[in-house]
């Protein structure tokens, strides 16, 4: 899936729009490595993982890329590594931003209850070290500001879900006193395109909703973060809703219908009256089908093994109920594609655009 204007782009200063179209794109990139810099020696010797990461964005084309499980280094040395790959094989996104996520700082509790304190589930979200899978946004026209709304407590968002403190189990219950919402990040960030108005980027990458006690702490939490973007834009939050159209991209780590997970959350957001659902799919998803699964597999954008959950749902591209959505897609081709097999080298989530007209 090559775009007729590929040619004129590569002629265009970086930057440059060749129209009044945008893509807008998610992809979890899923380059959790075990320690820092393993990501930026991983890079420079061209593992085949990244190199095919680098090949399906190439194939997708987007004008603006969301990107989570990207690990996350003080002086920007992984990413600036990455856009160079891309820029090697001709598909330059020459402006970027990336800041620390949650994960890997510490709480200062013991949060899984084992005794021991400052261990990777200790803190604010799972890590082994700070920006362990953190996120980035890479873009081909450039980016202006940027609101980080990571450090935000959950206990102060508007109606937080909350663990009820009889039913935590965990040895931590004043631990909600310092806990984030963002497991993370969320920002909004504005792209500014040469030839279309500005509009925000809402990215984030929330918490598997799964993996906890009864108190279903981390599901709460996973509602409470996709939720945090409907509670924005209908300005209940300390600072104002933008004014210029919004993009939600990213991942949700929630399915509407299927996995585990309150669906309520994420069902909310796709139909809420400021944003639209152009529902991306694909024929690879509808040939991975899950049997037991009721939503429909071409709207999948992660191949997780059969029951464990299965193939799901998790990352979404949703535009502002103002503008004009002339395609979308899922990069996820049937296995006879010869890209197939590139795809399933990069990672087991899906690349998920949407076009624009502006």
């Amino acid at each position: 899936m090559i775009r007729p204007f590929l040619a004129l782009w590569l002629i265009l200063l970086p930057g440059m729009a060749a129209s009044d179209s945008l893509r807008i794109a998610t992809y979890h990139a899923d380059l959790r490595k075990k320690g820092p810099g393993l990501l930026l020696r991983d890079i420079l010797k061209e593992d085949p993982q990244i190199v095919a990461l680098a090949k399906v964005i190439f194939h997708a084309q987007p004008d603006v890329l969301a990107l989570q499980g990207f690990d996350y280094d003080l002086q920007g040395h992984a990413l600036a590594a990455f856009q160079a790959q891309l820029d090697q094989i001709g598909y330059p996104m020459p402006h970027s931003f990336a800041a620390a996520p949650n994960t890997g700082i510490d709480t200062g509790y013991d949060l899984d209850g084992d005794g021991r304190l400052a261990e990777p589930g200790d803190a604010q979200s799972f890590g082994k070290y700070t920006g362990q899978g953190g996120m980035a946004v890479l873009s081909r026209v450039p980016i202006g500001q940027v609101r980080n709304f990571s450090d935000q407590l959950w206990k102060d968002i508007p109606n937080p879900l909350l663990p009820k403190p009889e039913e935590d189990q965990l040895p931590a219950p004043d631990s909600l006193t310092v806990l984030r919402l963002s497991s993370v990040a969320h920002w909004d960030v504005e792209l500014r395109p040469e030839n279309a108005p500005a509009f925000h980027l809402l990215t984030f990458h929330a918490n598997t909703p799964v993996f906890d006690g009864p108190a279903d702490r981390n599901g709460r939490r996973n509602h409470d973060e996709v939720t945090f973007w409907a509670k924005y834009l209908d300005g209940v939050l300390s600072v104002p809703a933008p004014v210029a159209p919004v993009i939600i991209a990213g991942n949700a780590n929630l399915d509407p219908v299927d996995g585990d997970g309150r669906h309520k959350a994420i069902s909310e957001l796709l139909t809420h009256p400021k944003l639209q659902d152009p529902t991306p799919q694909s024929a690879g998803g509808m040939v991975a089908a899950d049997q037991n699964h009721q939503a429909n597999p071409a709207f999948d954008t992660v191949d997780w093994p059969d029951g464990k959950p299965g193939n799901l749902r998790v990352s979404y591209v949703l535009p502002d109920a103002r503008l004009q959505v002339t395609d979308s897609g899922v990069i996820w081709p049937t296995p006879d594609d010869p890209f197939a097999q590139t795809v399933e080298t990069a990672s087991r989530h899906r690349l998920v655009w949407v076009d624009i007209d502006f």
